[in-house]
C-alpha cells in the first residue's frame, strides 16, 4: 500500500509542477505550443533529451538485451554521446539559423514541398505504427511486473496489459496534446532527476543482493568472476551487435536518432539560443556515458539471479529484478519515475506527430490560410486520434514480445536511413536537386522494407540489419549524387538566417566534445 501511495503522490506532484510552469506560455501560437516559446534552457533540454530516450523500450528492452548478450550492448548508449556532440557542433547551428520547427520544414526549403510531405509521412507512419505502440506495450509490461498487477487485481496478464496501456496512453495524451512541448519538457526534467537516482539504486541493491558480504564491490566481483563472457564488449558474428557493425550501421542509427529524429531534436529546436542548445546537448552526452550503469548492468545482474530458463521473456528481466531487490518503500517512487519515463517517450513522440501534422500537412496542404490557433487546434485533434489508435494496437504486441529493443531498431531503419540520407546530402551539397531526394527516399524505404520482410517473414540468412542499413545509406547517397551530377540545381542552395535566436556558439563546445569522444572511446577499449 505504501508503494502505491508514493507512486500516486510523486506522479501528481510532477503534474502540478508542470502545470504551474506552463501557465504563462502562449500555446495558441506554433512556437509557444510546438517549441515551448523557444525558451528552453540547457538543463531543461538535457533532462528532456535523456528522459525521452531513457524510456521503457530502452530501460526494459536494453536490459533484456544485456540479459542475453552482456555488456556489448552498451554500444547503444556510449556511442550516442558522440552523435550528440556532432549534433551540437554541426547540425544544431544550421537548424536554429533557419528558424526550423520541424525537420521536414528544412527539407522543404532545401528540396521542395513534395519531399517535405514524403518525409512527414515517413515520420508519422514510423511513430504511429512502430514507436508509440512499442513504448506503450513495453511500459505496460514494466509497470505490470513491478506491481504484480495481475495478482493484485486478480486479472490475467493480458487484461493487465490492456489496463496499463490505456492508463499510460490517456495520461500521456493529456501532457502532450493539451500541454504542448513545454509541459512535456518540464515534467521530463523532474522525472529525469528521479530516474537517475532510482536507476542507479537498482544496480546498487542488485549487486548487494548477490554478494557474499553485502557489498557493491563484492557483487561486482562475483559477476566478473562467474560470468566473464558478459563483460566482453567485442561482439561475435552471432551476437546482437557484431563488432564490425559499430563502424557501419550503428553510428548511422545514433546520428539519425540524436541529430535528425523529430521526437528528439525538437527539444534542442526549442532552445532560447544556440549556447543553451549546445550546452544542453553536451550535458546530456556527459550523462549518457553513465547510461550502461542503468540500462546494461541490471540485465547482467538479472542473468546471475534468474538464469536462462526461469523467465518467459528476457524483456521481463529488469522489472522482475526491480520488484525483488528494491526495498518496498522505494518501489512506489521508482515505479512513478518509470511511469514518467514511459510518459516521456509516449508524449514526446505524440507531440512530434501533432507538430508534423499541424505544420507540415494541415497548414501546407489542407488550409494554407489557417491562423496559428487553428493549426494548433487541428493538431490536437489529430493527436487524440493517433493516441487512441496506438492504444488500440499496443496490447497485441503481447504475442510478439521477445526482443523488443532489437526489433525496434531494425524496423526503425525503414524510415531513419532514408531521412538521414537526404538531410546529410542536403547539408553537404548545394546543387543536388529535389528529384534526387524523392528518388533517394523511395529507393531507401523500399530496399529497407524488402530486407525486413525477407529477414523476418522468410527468415533468410541475410547480413546483420546494421550492415544492411549502412549499405542502404551509402547506396542512397551515391544515387542522389549521381542525379545531382546529371541534373543539378540551376543555383546553389543557401540557408537563410531567420534571426529567430542568437546564434553565438558556446566557446567550449568543441573542447568539451573532444573530451567526451575520448572518454567514450577509452571506455569501449577498456571493456574490450
Amino acid at each position: 500500500m505504501l508503494g502505491i501511495v508514493s507512486f500516486v503522490g510523486f506522479t501528481a506532484l510532477v503534474a502540478i509542477i508542470a502545470y504551474f510552469a506552463t501557465r504563462k506560455t502562449d500555446e495558441n501560437t506554433s512556437d509557444g505550443y510546438f517549441l515551448g516559446g523557444r525558451s528552453l534552457t540547457a538543463g531543461v533540454i538535457a533532462g528532456s533529451l535523456l528522459l525521452t530516450n531513457l524510456s521503457t523500450e530502452q530501460i526494459v528492452g536494453l536490459n533484456g538485451a544485456a540479459f542475453a548478450d552482456g555488456i556489448l550492448v552498451m554500444a547503444w548508449e556510449t556511442l550516442a554521446a558522440i552523435a550528440m556532440v556532432i549534433t551540437a557542433v554541426f547540425l544544431l547551428p544550421r537548424y536554429l539559423k533557419g528558424g526550423i520547427s520541424t525537420i521536414p520544414t528544412y527539407l522543404e526549403r532545401r528540396y521542395d514541398v513534395t519531399t517535405k510531405a514524403m518525409t512527414s509521412g515517413l515520420f508519422l507512419s514510423g511513430y504511429a505504427i512502430v514507436l508509440l505502440p512499442i513504448v506503450l506495450y513495453s511500459g505496460s509490461l514494466g509497470i505490470s511486473q513491478m506491481f504484480d498487477i495481475p495478482k493484485l487485481l486478480n486479472i490475467t496478464e493480458w487484461q493487465s496489459i490492456w489496463l496499463c496501456v490505456w492508463s499510460i496512453g490517456l495520461i500521456g495524451s493529456v501532457y502532450a496534446i493539451f500541454g504542448g512541448l513545454k509541459a512535456v519538457a518540464v515534467s521530463d526534467t523532474i522525472n529525469a532527476i528521479g530516474l537517475l537516482i532510482g536507476g542507479l539504486l537498482i544496480p546498487v541493491f542488485g549487486l548487494i543482493s548477490i554478494s557474499d558480504d553485502n557489498s557493491i564491490l563484492g557483487g561486482l566481483d562475483k559477476l566478473v568472476t562467474e560470468h566473464p563472457e558478459k563483460f566482453d564488449a567485442i561482439g561475435g558474428a552471432e551476437s546482437s551487435i557484431p563488432f564490425a557493425t559499430i563502424f557501419t550501421g550503428m553510428m548511422l542509427v545514433q546520428l539519425f536518432y540524436w541529430g535528425t529524429n523529430q521526437q528528439i531534436i525538437q527539444r534542442a529546436l526549442g532552445a532560447k539560443n544556440l549556447i543553451e542548445g549546445q550546452k544542453g546537448l553536451t550535458l546530456a552526452a556527459v550523462i549518457k556515458i553513465l547510461g550502461p550503469i542503468i540500462v546494461v548492468l541490471p540485465g547482467i545482474i538479472a542473468y546471475h539471479k534468474f538464469g536462462d530458463d526461469t523467465l518467459f521473456s528476457k524483456d521481463v528481466a529488469y522489472p522482475r529484478l526491480v520488484a525483488e531487490v528494491l526495498p518496498k518503500p522505494l518501489l512506489g517512487f521508482f515505479a512513478a519515475v518509470m511511469f514518467g519515463a514511459i510518459l516521456s517517450s509516449f508524449n514526446s513522440a505524440l507531440n512530434s506527430c501533432v507538430t508534423l501534422f499541424g505544420i507540415d500537412i494541415y497548414k501546407q496542404f489542407i488550409n494554407k490560410e489557417a491562423p496559428e490557433k487553428k493549426v494548433v487546434s487541428v493538431g490536437k485533434t489529430f493527436g487524440i486520434f493517433l493516441a487512441v489508435f496506438s492504444m488500440g494496437i499496443a496490447p497485441f504486441l503481447y504475442y510478439a514480445s521477445d526482443g523488443l529493443f532489437g526489433y525496434l531498431q531494425e524496423v526503425n531503419g525503414a524510415y531513419s536511413v532514408p531521412i538521414l540520407s537526404i538531410i546529410l546530402v542536403g547539408f553537404l551539397t548545394k546543387r543536388v536537386p529535389a528529384i534526387a531526394a524523392k528518388v533517394g527516399l523511395i529507393f531507401s524505404f523500399t530496399f529497407s522494407v524488402i530486407y525486413i520482410i525477407l529477414n523476418k517473414g522468410f527468415e533468410m540468412d541475410l547480413p546483420h540489419f546494421l550492415h544492411m542499413q549502412f549499405i542502404t545509406f551509402v547506396s542512397t547517397i551515391l544515387i542522389m549524387l549521381v542525379i545531382g551530377k546529371l541534373k543539378p540545381r540551376t543555383t546553389d542552395y543557401v540557408l537563410e538566417d531567420t534571426k529567430d535566436v542568437d546564434l553565438t556558439p558556446w566557446k567550449y563546445v568543441k573542447p568539451a566534445g573532444i573530451v567526451i569522444c575520448v572518454v567514450v572511446i577509452s571506455t569501449y577499449v577498456y571493456f574490450s
